[in-house]
């Protein structure tokens, strides 16, 4: 099918797109299918409030609570339903649950209960810095893999936790919604092809591909990033959970919306559709409820102007 032009100016892709099918150049497809560029917006960030003497701890109006080991943050929506559906959305590498409060606040005002966690050694999970553990991941290029791959894996793992505790705890129907902006949105993906109660994903920035080939830095874009290769305990991960080499565990069909930068060389938008491509192969069905927009003009590092994004992320985590 062609893509289509949405009305925020986005291209659309609901199958791979034909040029690209057939061998052709990656870039010049989306250069001939995008033209738009969007205006930045920044959105300011919420201020924390603790009370650290219960188990539960207040945050601008949410809640926290640990789940095992894993410390959740969700907001009540706004009125009453017969209905508490749950959307989970995740932060990006080297952020925390808390950098989500202003989405999460979003979420709950139209209706849905709004939760987040941290992920595994971020937040309250973790022991280092942003700038320590940016500096640990990605600062040495070839080992990149071995760390990063069990963060993802083991935060895929901790999703089925969460949703457990959340359908006893909150009250929530066993449907879910997720989210999550860039490594937030690659666990987003893979948790989806592991629980079944995980029915409609919006990954902003993401990859179904762990390996992520033609990767750059995202601060120096034009440097390549090479994975090198990953430690047994990596791989591991890796082989179950990378959704581009686990494509049965899509069969099942849960939608899966892609919302990729045109211009991010970090997380390059051709492993969404590579993901399309092969998913077609495997299971035409599936393949029907996977999308990949395309942002007009977006490097990775412009997603923290959330105007950019959010609204139509939004958009189809809400909709019914």
């Amino acid at each position: 099918m062609p893509p289509k032009r949405l009305s925020s100016g986005w291209i659309r892709f609901t199958a791979p797109p034909q040029d690209l099918a057939q061998g052709g150049n990656f870039v010049m497809v989306l250069q001939n299918a995008v033209k738009t560029l969007w205006e930045h917006t920044t959105v300011s960030s919420c201020q924390e409030e603790g009370n650290h003497m219960t188990n539960t701890r207040q945050i601008s109006g949410g809640s926290t609570q640990w789940v095992d080991h894993i410390p959740v943050l969700w907001f009540e929506p706004q009125g009453h339903s017969s209905k508490r559906q749950l959307i989970i959305f995740l932060h990006h590498f080297s952020g925390t649950k808390e950098s989500t409060v202003p989405l999460l606040q979003d979420l709950a005002a139209k209706g849905f209960v709004a939760l987040s966690f941290d992920a595994w050694q971020h937040g309250e999970r973790g022991t280092e810095t942003q700038q320590e553990i940016s500096d640990r991941v990605f600062g040495n290029f070839i080992h990149h893999m071995h760390h990063l791959w069990p963060i993802l894996g083991q935060t895929t793992l901790d999703t089925l936790r969460v949703i457990d505790w959340a359908v006893s705890s909150l009250n929530v129907e066993p449907y879910v919604s997720m989210g999550g902006l860039s490594m937030g949105g690659d666990i987003s993906v893979a948790a989806a092809g592991v629980d079944h109660r995980i029915k409609r994903v919006v990954a902003v920035v993401a990859t179904p591909d762990w390996l992520r080939p033609g990767m750059e830095d995202a601060f120096h874009p034009g440097t390549p990033m090479s994975p090198g290769l990953p430690d047994s305990y990596a791989q591991y991960f890796y082989d179950r959970l990378n959704p581009l080499t686990n494509l049965a565990a899509y069969t099942r069909a849960p939608e899966i919306q892609f919302m990729c930068g045109e211009k991010d060389t970090h997380v390059p938008p051709d492993g969404a559709f590579r993901f399309q491509s092969a998913l077609q192969e495997a299971s035409p069905a599936a393949t029907s409820k996977v999308t990949v927009s395309l942002i007009p003009g977006l490097r990775h590092m412009d997603i923290r102007n959330f105007e950019l994004w959010w609204p139509d992320c939004s958009a189809s985590l809400t909709q019914g």
